[in-house]
């Protein structure tokens, strides 16, 4: 009897031991649970609640210049409509977007939206976020008034002037220069790209690099485009006196010369 009371307790010592090593493990996981749901929290970048920014500054910077300052064709607009859905779509999380409207004034533009994409619900995390808060706030600070802007694209006056120079000017200063260095920086121009002002037009002087080269607006217009990405949606406009291919080449030699990158020029549907 004394034999199996021995036993008895060699048992119970064995159990305690197997349940204290169990409670340990589970403990560990608990706590390894909670760090690791603190972790993926503490990856939820804070915004600025007007902007939807990150508050660190966005992770890249996307402007459009919509020159709609002479009236364009249905055809047009719908093909300039895909084209902004599409630049739209490509701004990632935590990318700023602004977008600039020119007018006949040199330097003086309207700015019609400026704001991050802050990622929709399908990008929310369940646990340590909240997807339908999320998907509200995509929907409302960045969808929907991007949305309504593209919807309006062939909406303007004509103008006197064309100073596209100066509107990539003001959009250098005002949206690139101040961002960081080491984030993509991406400048959309959707225009018949006709420069016309008193310092130089396209339509008095031709698309001669050298006539401008000469001219006043040269200095005038000089901006540093360092690290920037130009692409251009061009409308066509119909009688030039020029080529759509040289006036792509004119264009092209202006940004290289203020140090940008010519990253296309894209000629759009329809005519007027």
């Amino acid at each position: 009897m004394a034999r199996r009371r021995r036993r008895s307790r060699g048992g119970g010592s064995a159990g305690l031991i197997i349940a204290t090593v169990c409670l340990a493990v589970l403990s560990l996981g608990i706590v390894g649970a909670y760090g690791w749901l603190r972790l993926k929290a503490s990856g939820n970048v804070a915004v600025d609640q007007a902007s939807l920014c990150p508050v660190d500054g966005p992770k890249s910077e996307t402007a459009i210049l919509l020159d709609v300052t002479d009236p364009i064709s249905d055809t047009t607009t719908l093909d300039l409509r895909n084209q902004f859905q599409k630049i739209v779509a490509d701004v990632p999380v935590g990318g700023a977007i602004d977008i600039y409207a020119l007018t006949e004034k040199e330097g003086v533009l309207v700015q019609t939206f400026h704001g991050c994409n802050p990622g929709s619900g399908a990008s929310a995390d369940e646990w340590t976020s909240n997807p339908r808060l999320m998907q509200a706030r995509w929907e409302k600070g960045f969808q929907k008034p991007l949305a309504d802007i593209a919807g309006k694209l062939n909406v303007g006056e004509a103008g006197k002037q064309s100073p596209i120079m100066a509107g990539i000017q003001k959009i250098n200063l005002e949206v690139f220069a101040g961002a960081s260095g080491s984030i993509p920086k991406q400048l959309y121009i959707a225009s018949d790209m006709i420069e016309h002002t008193d310092a130089f037009s396209n339509y008095r002087d031709g698309v001669s690099y050298r006539k401008f080269q000469s001219s006043p607006a040269r200095d005038r217009f000089r901006t540093s485009l360092d690290g920037v990405k130009i692409r251009i949606l061009a409308f066509q406009r119909p009688g030039m006196k020029f080529g759509i291919e040289e006036l792509a080449n004119f264009w092209a030699q202006w940004i290289k010369d203020n140090n940008g990158y010519f990253d296309g020029f894209v000629r759009l549907e329809g005519i007027r």
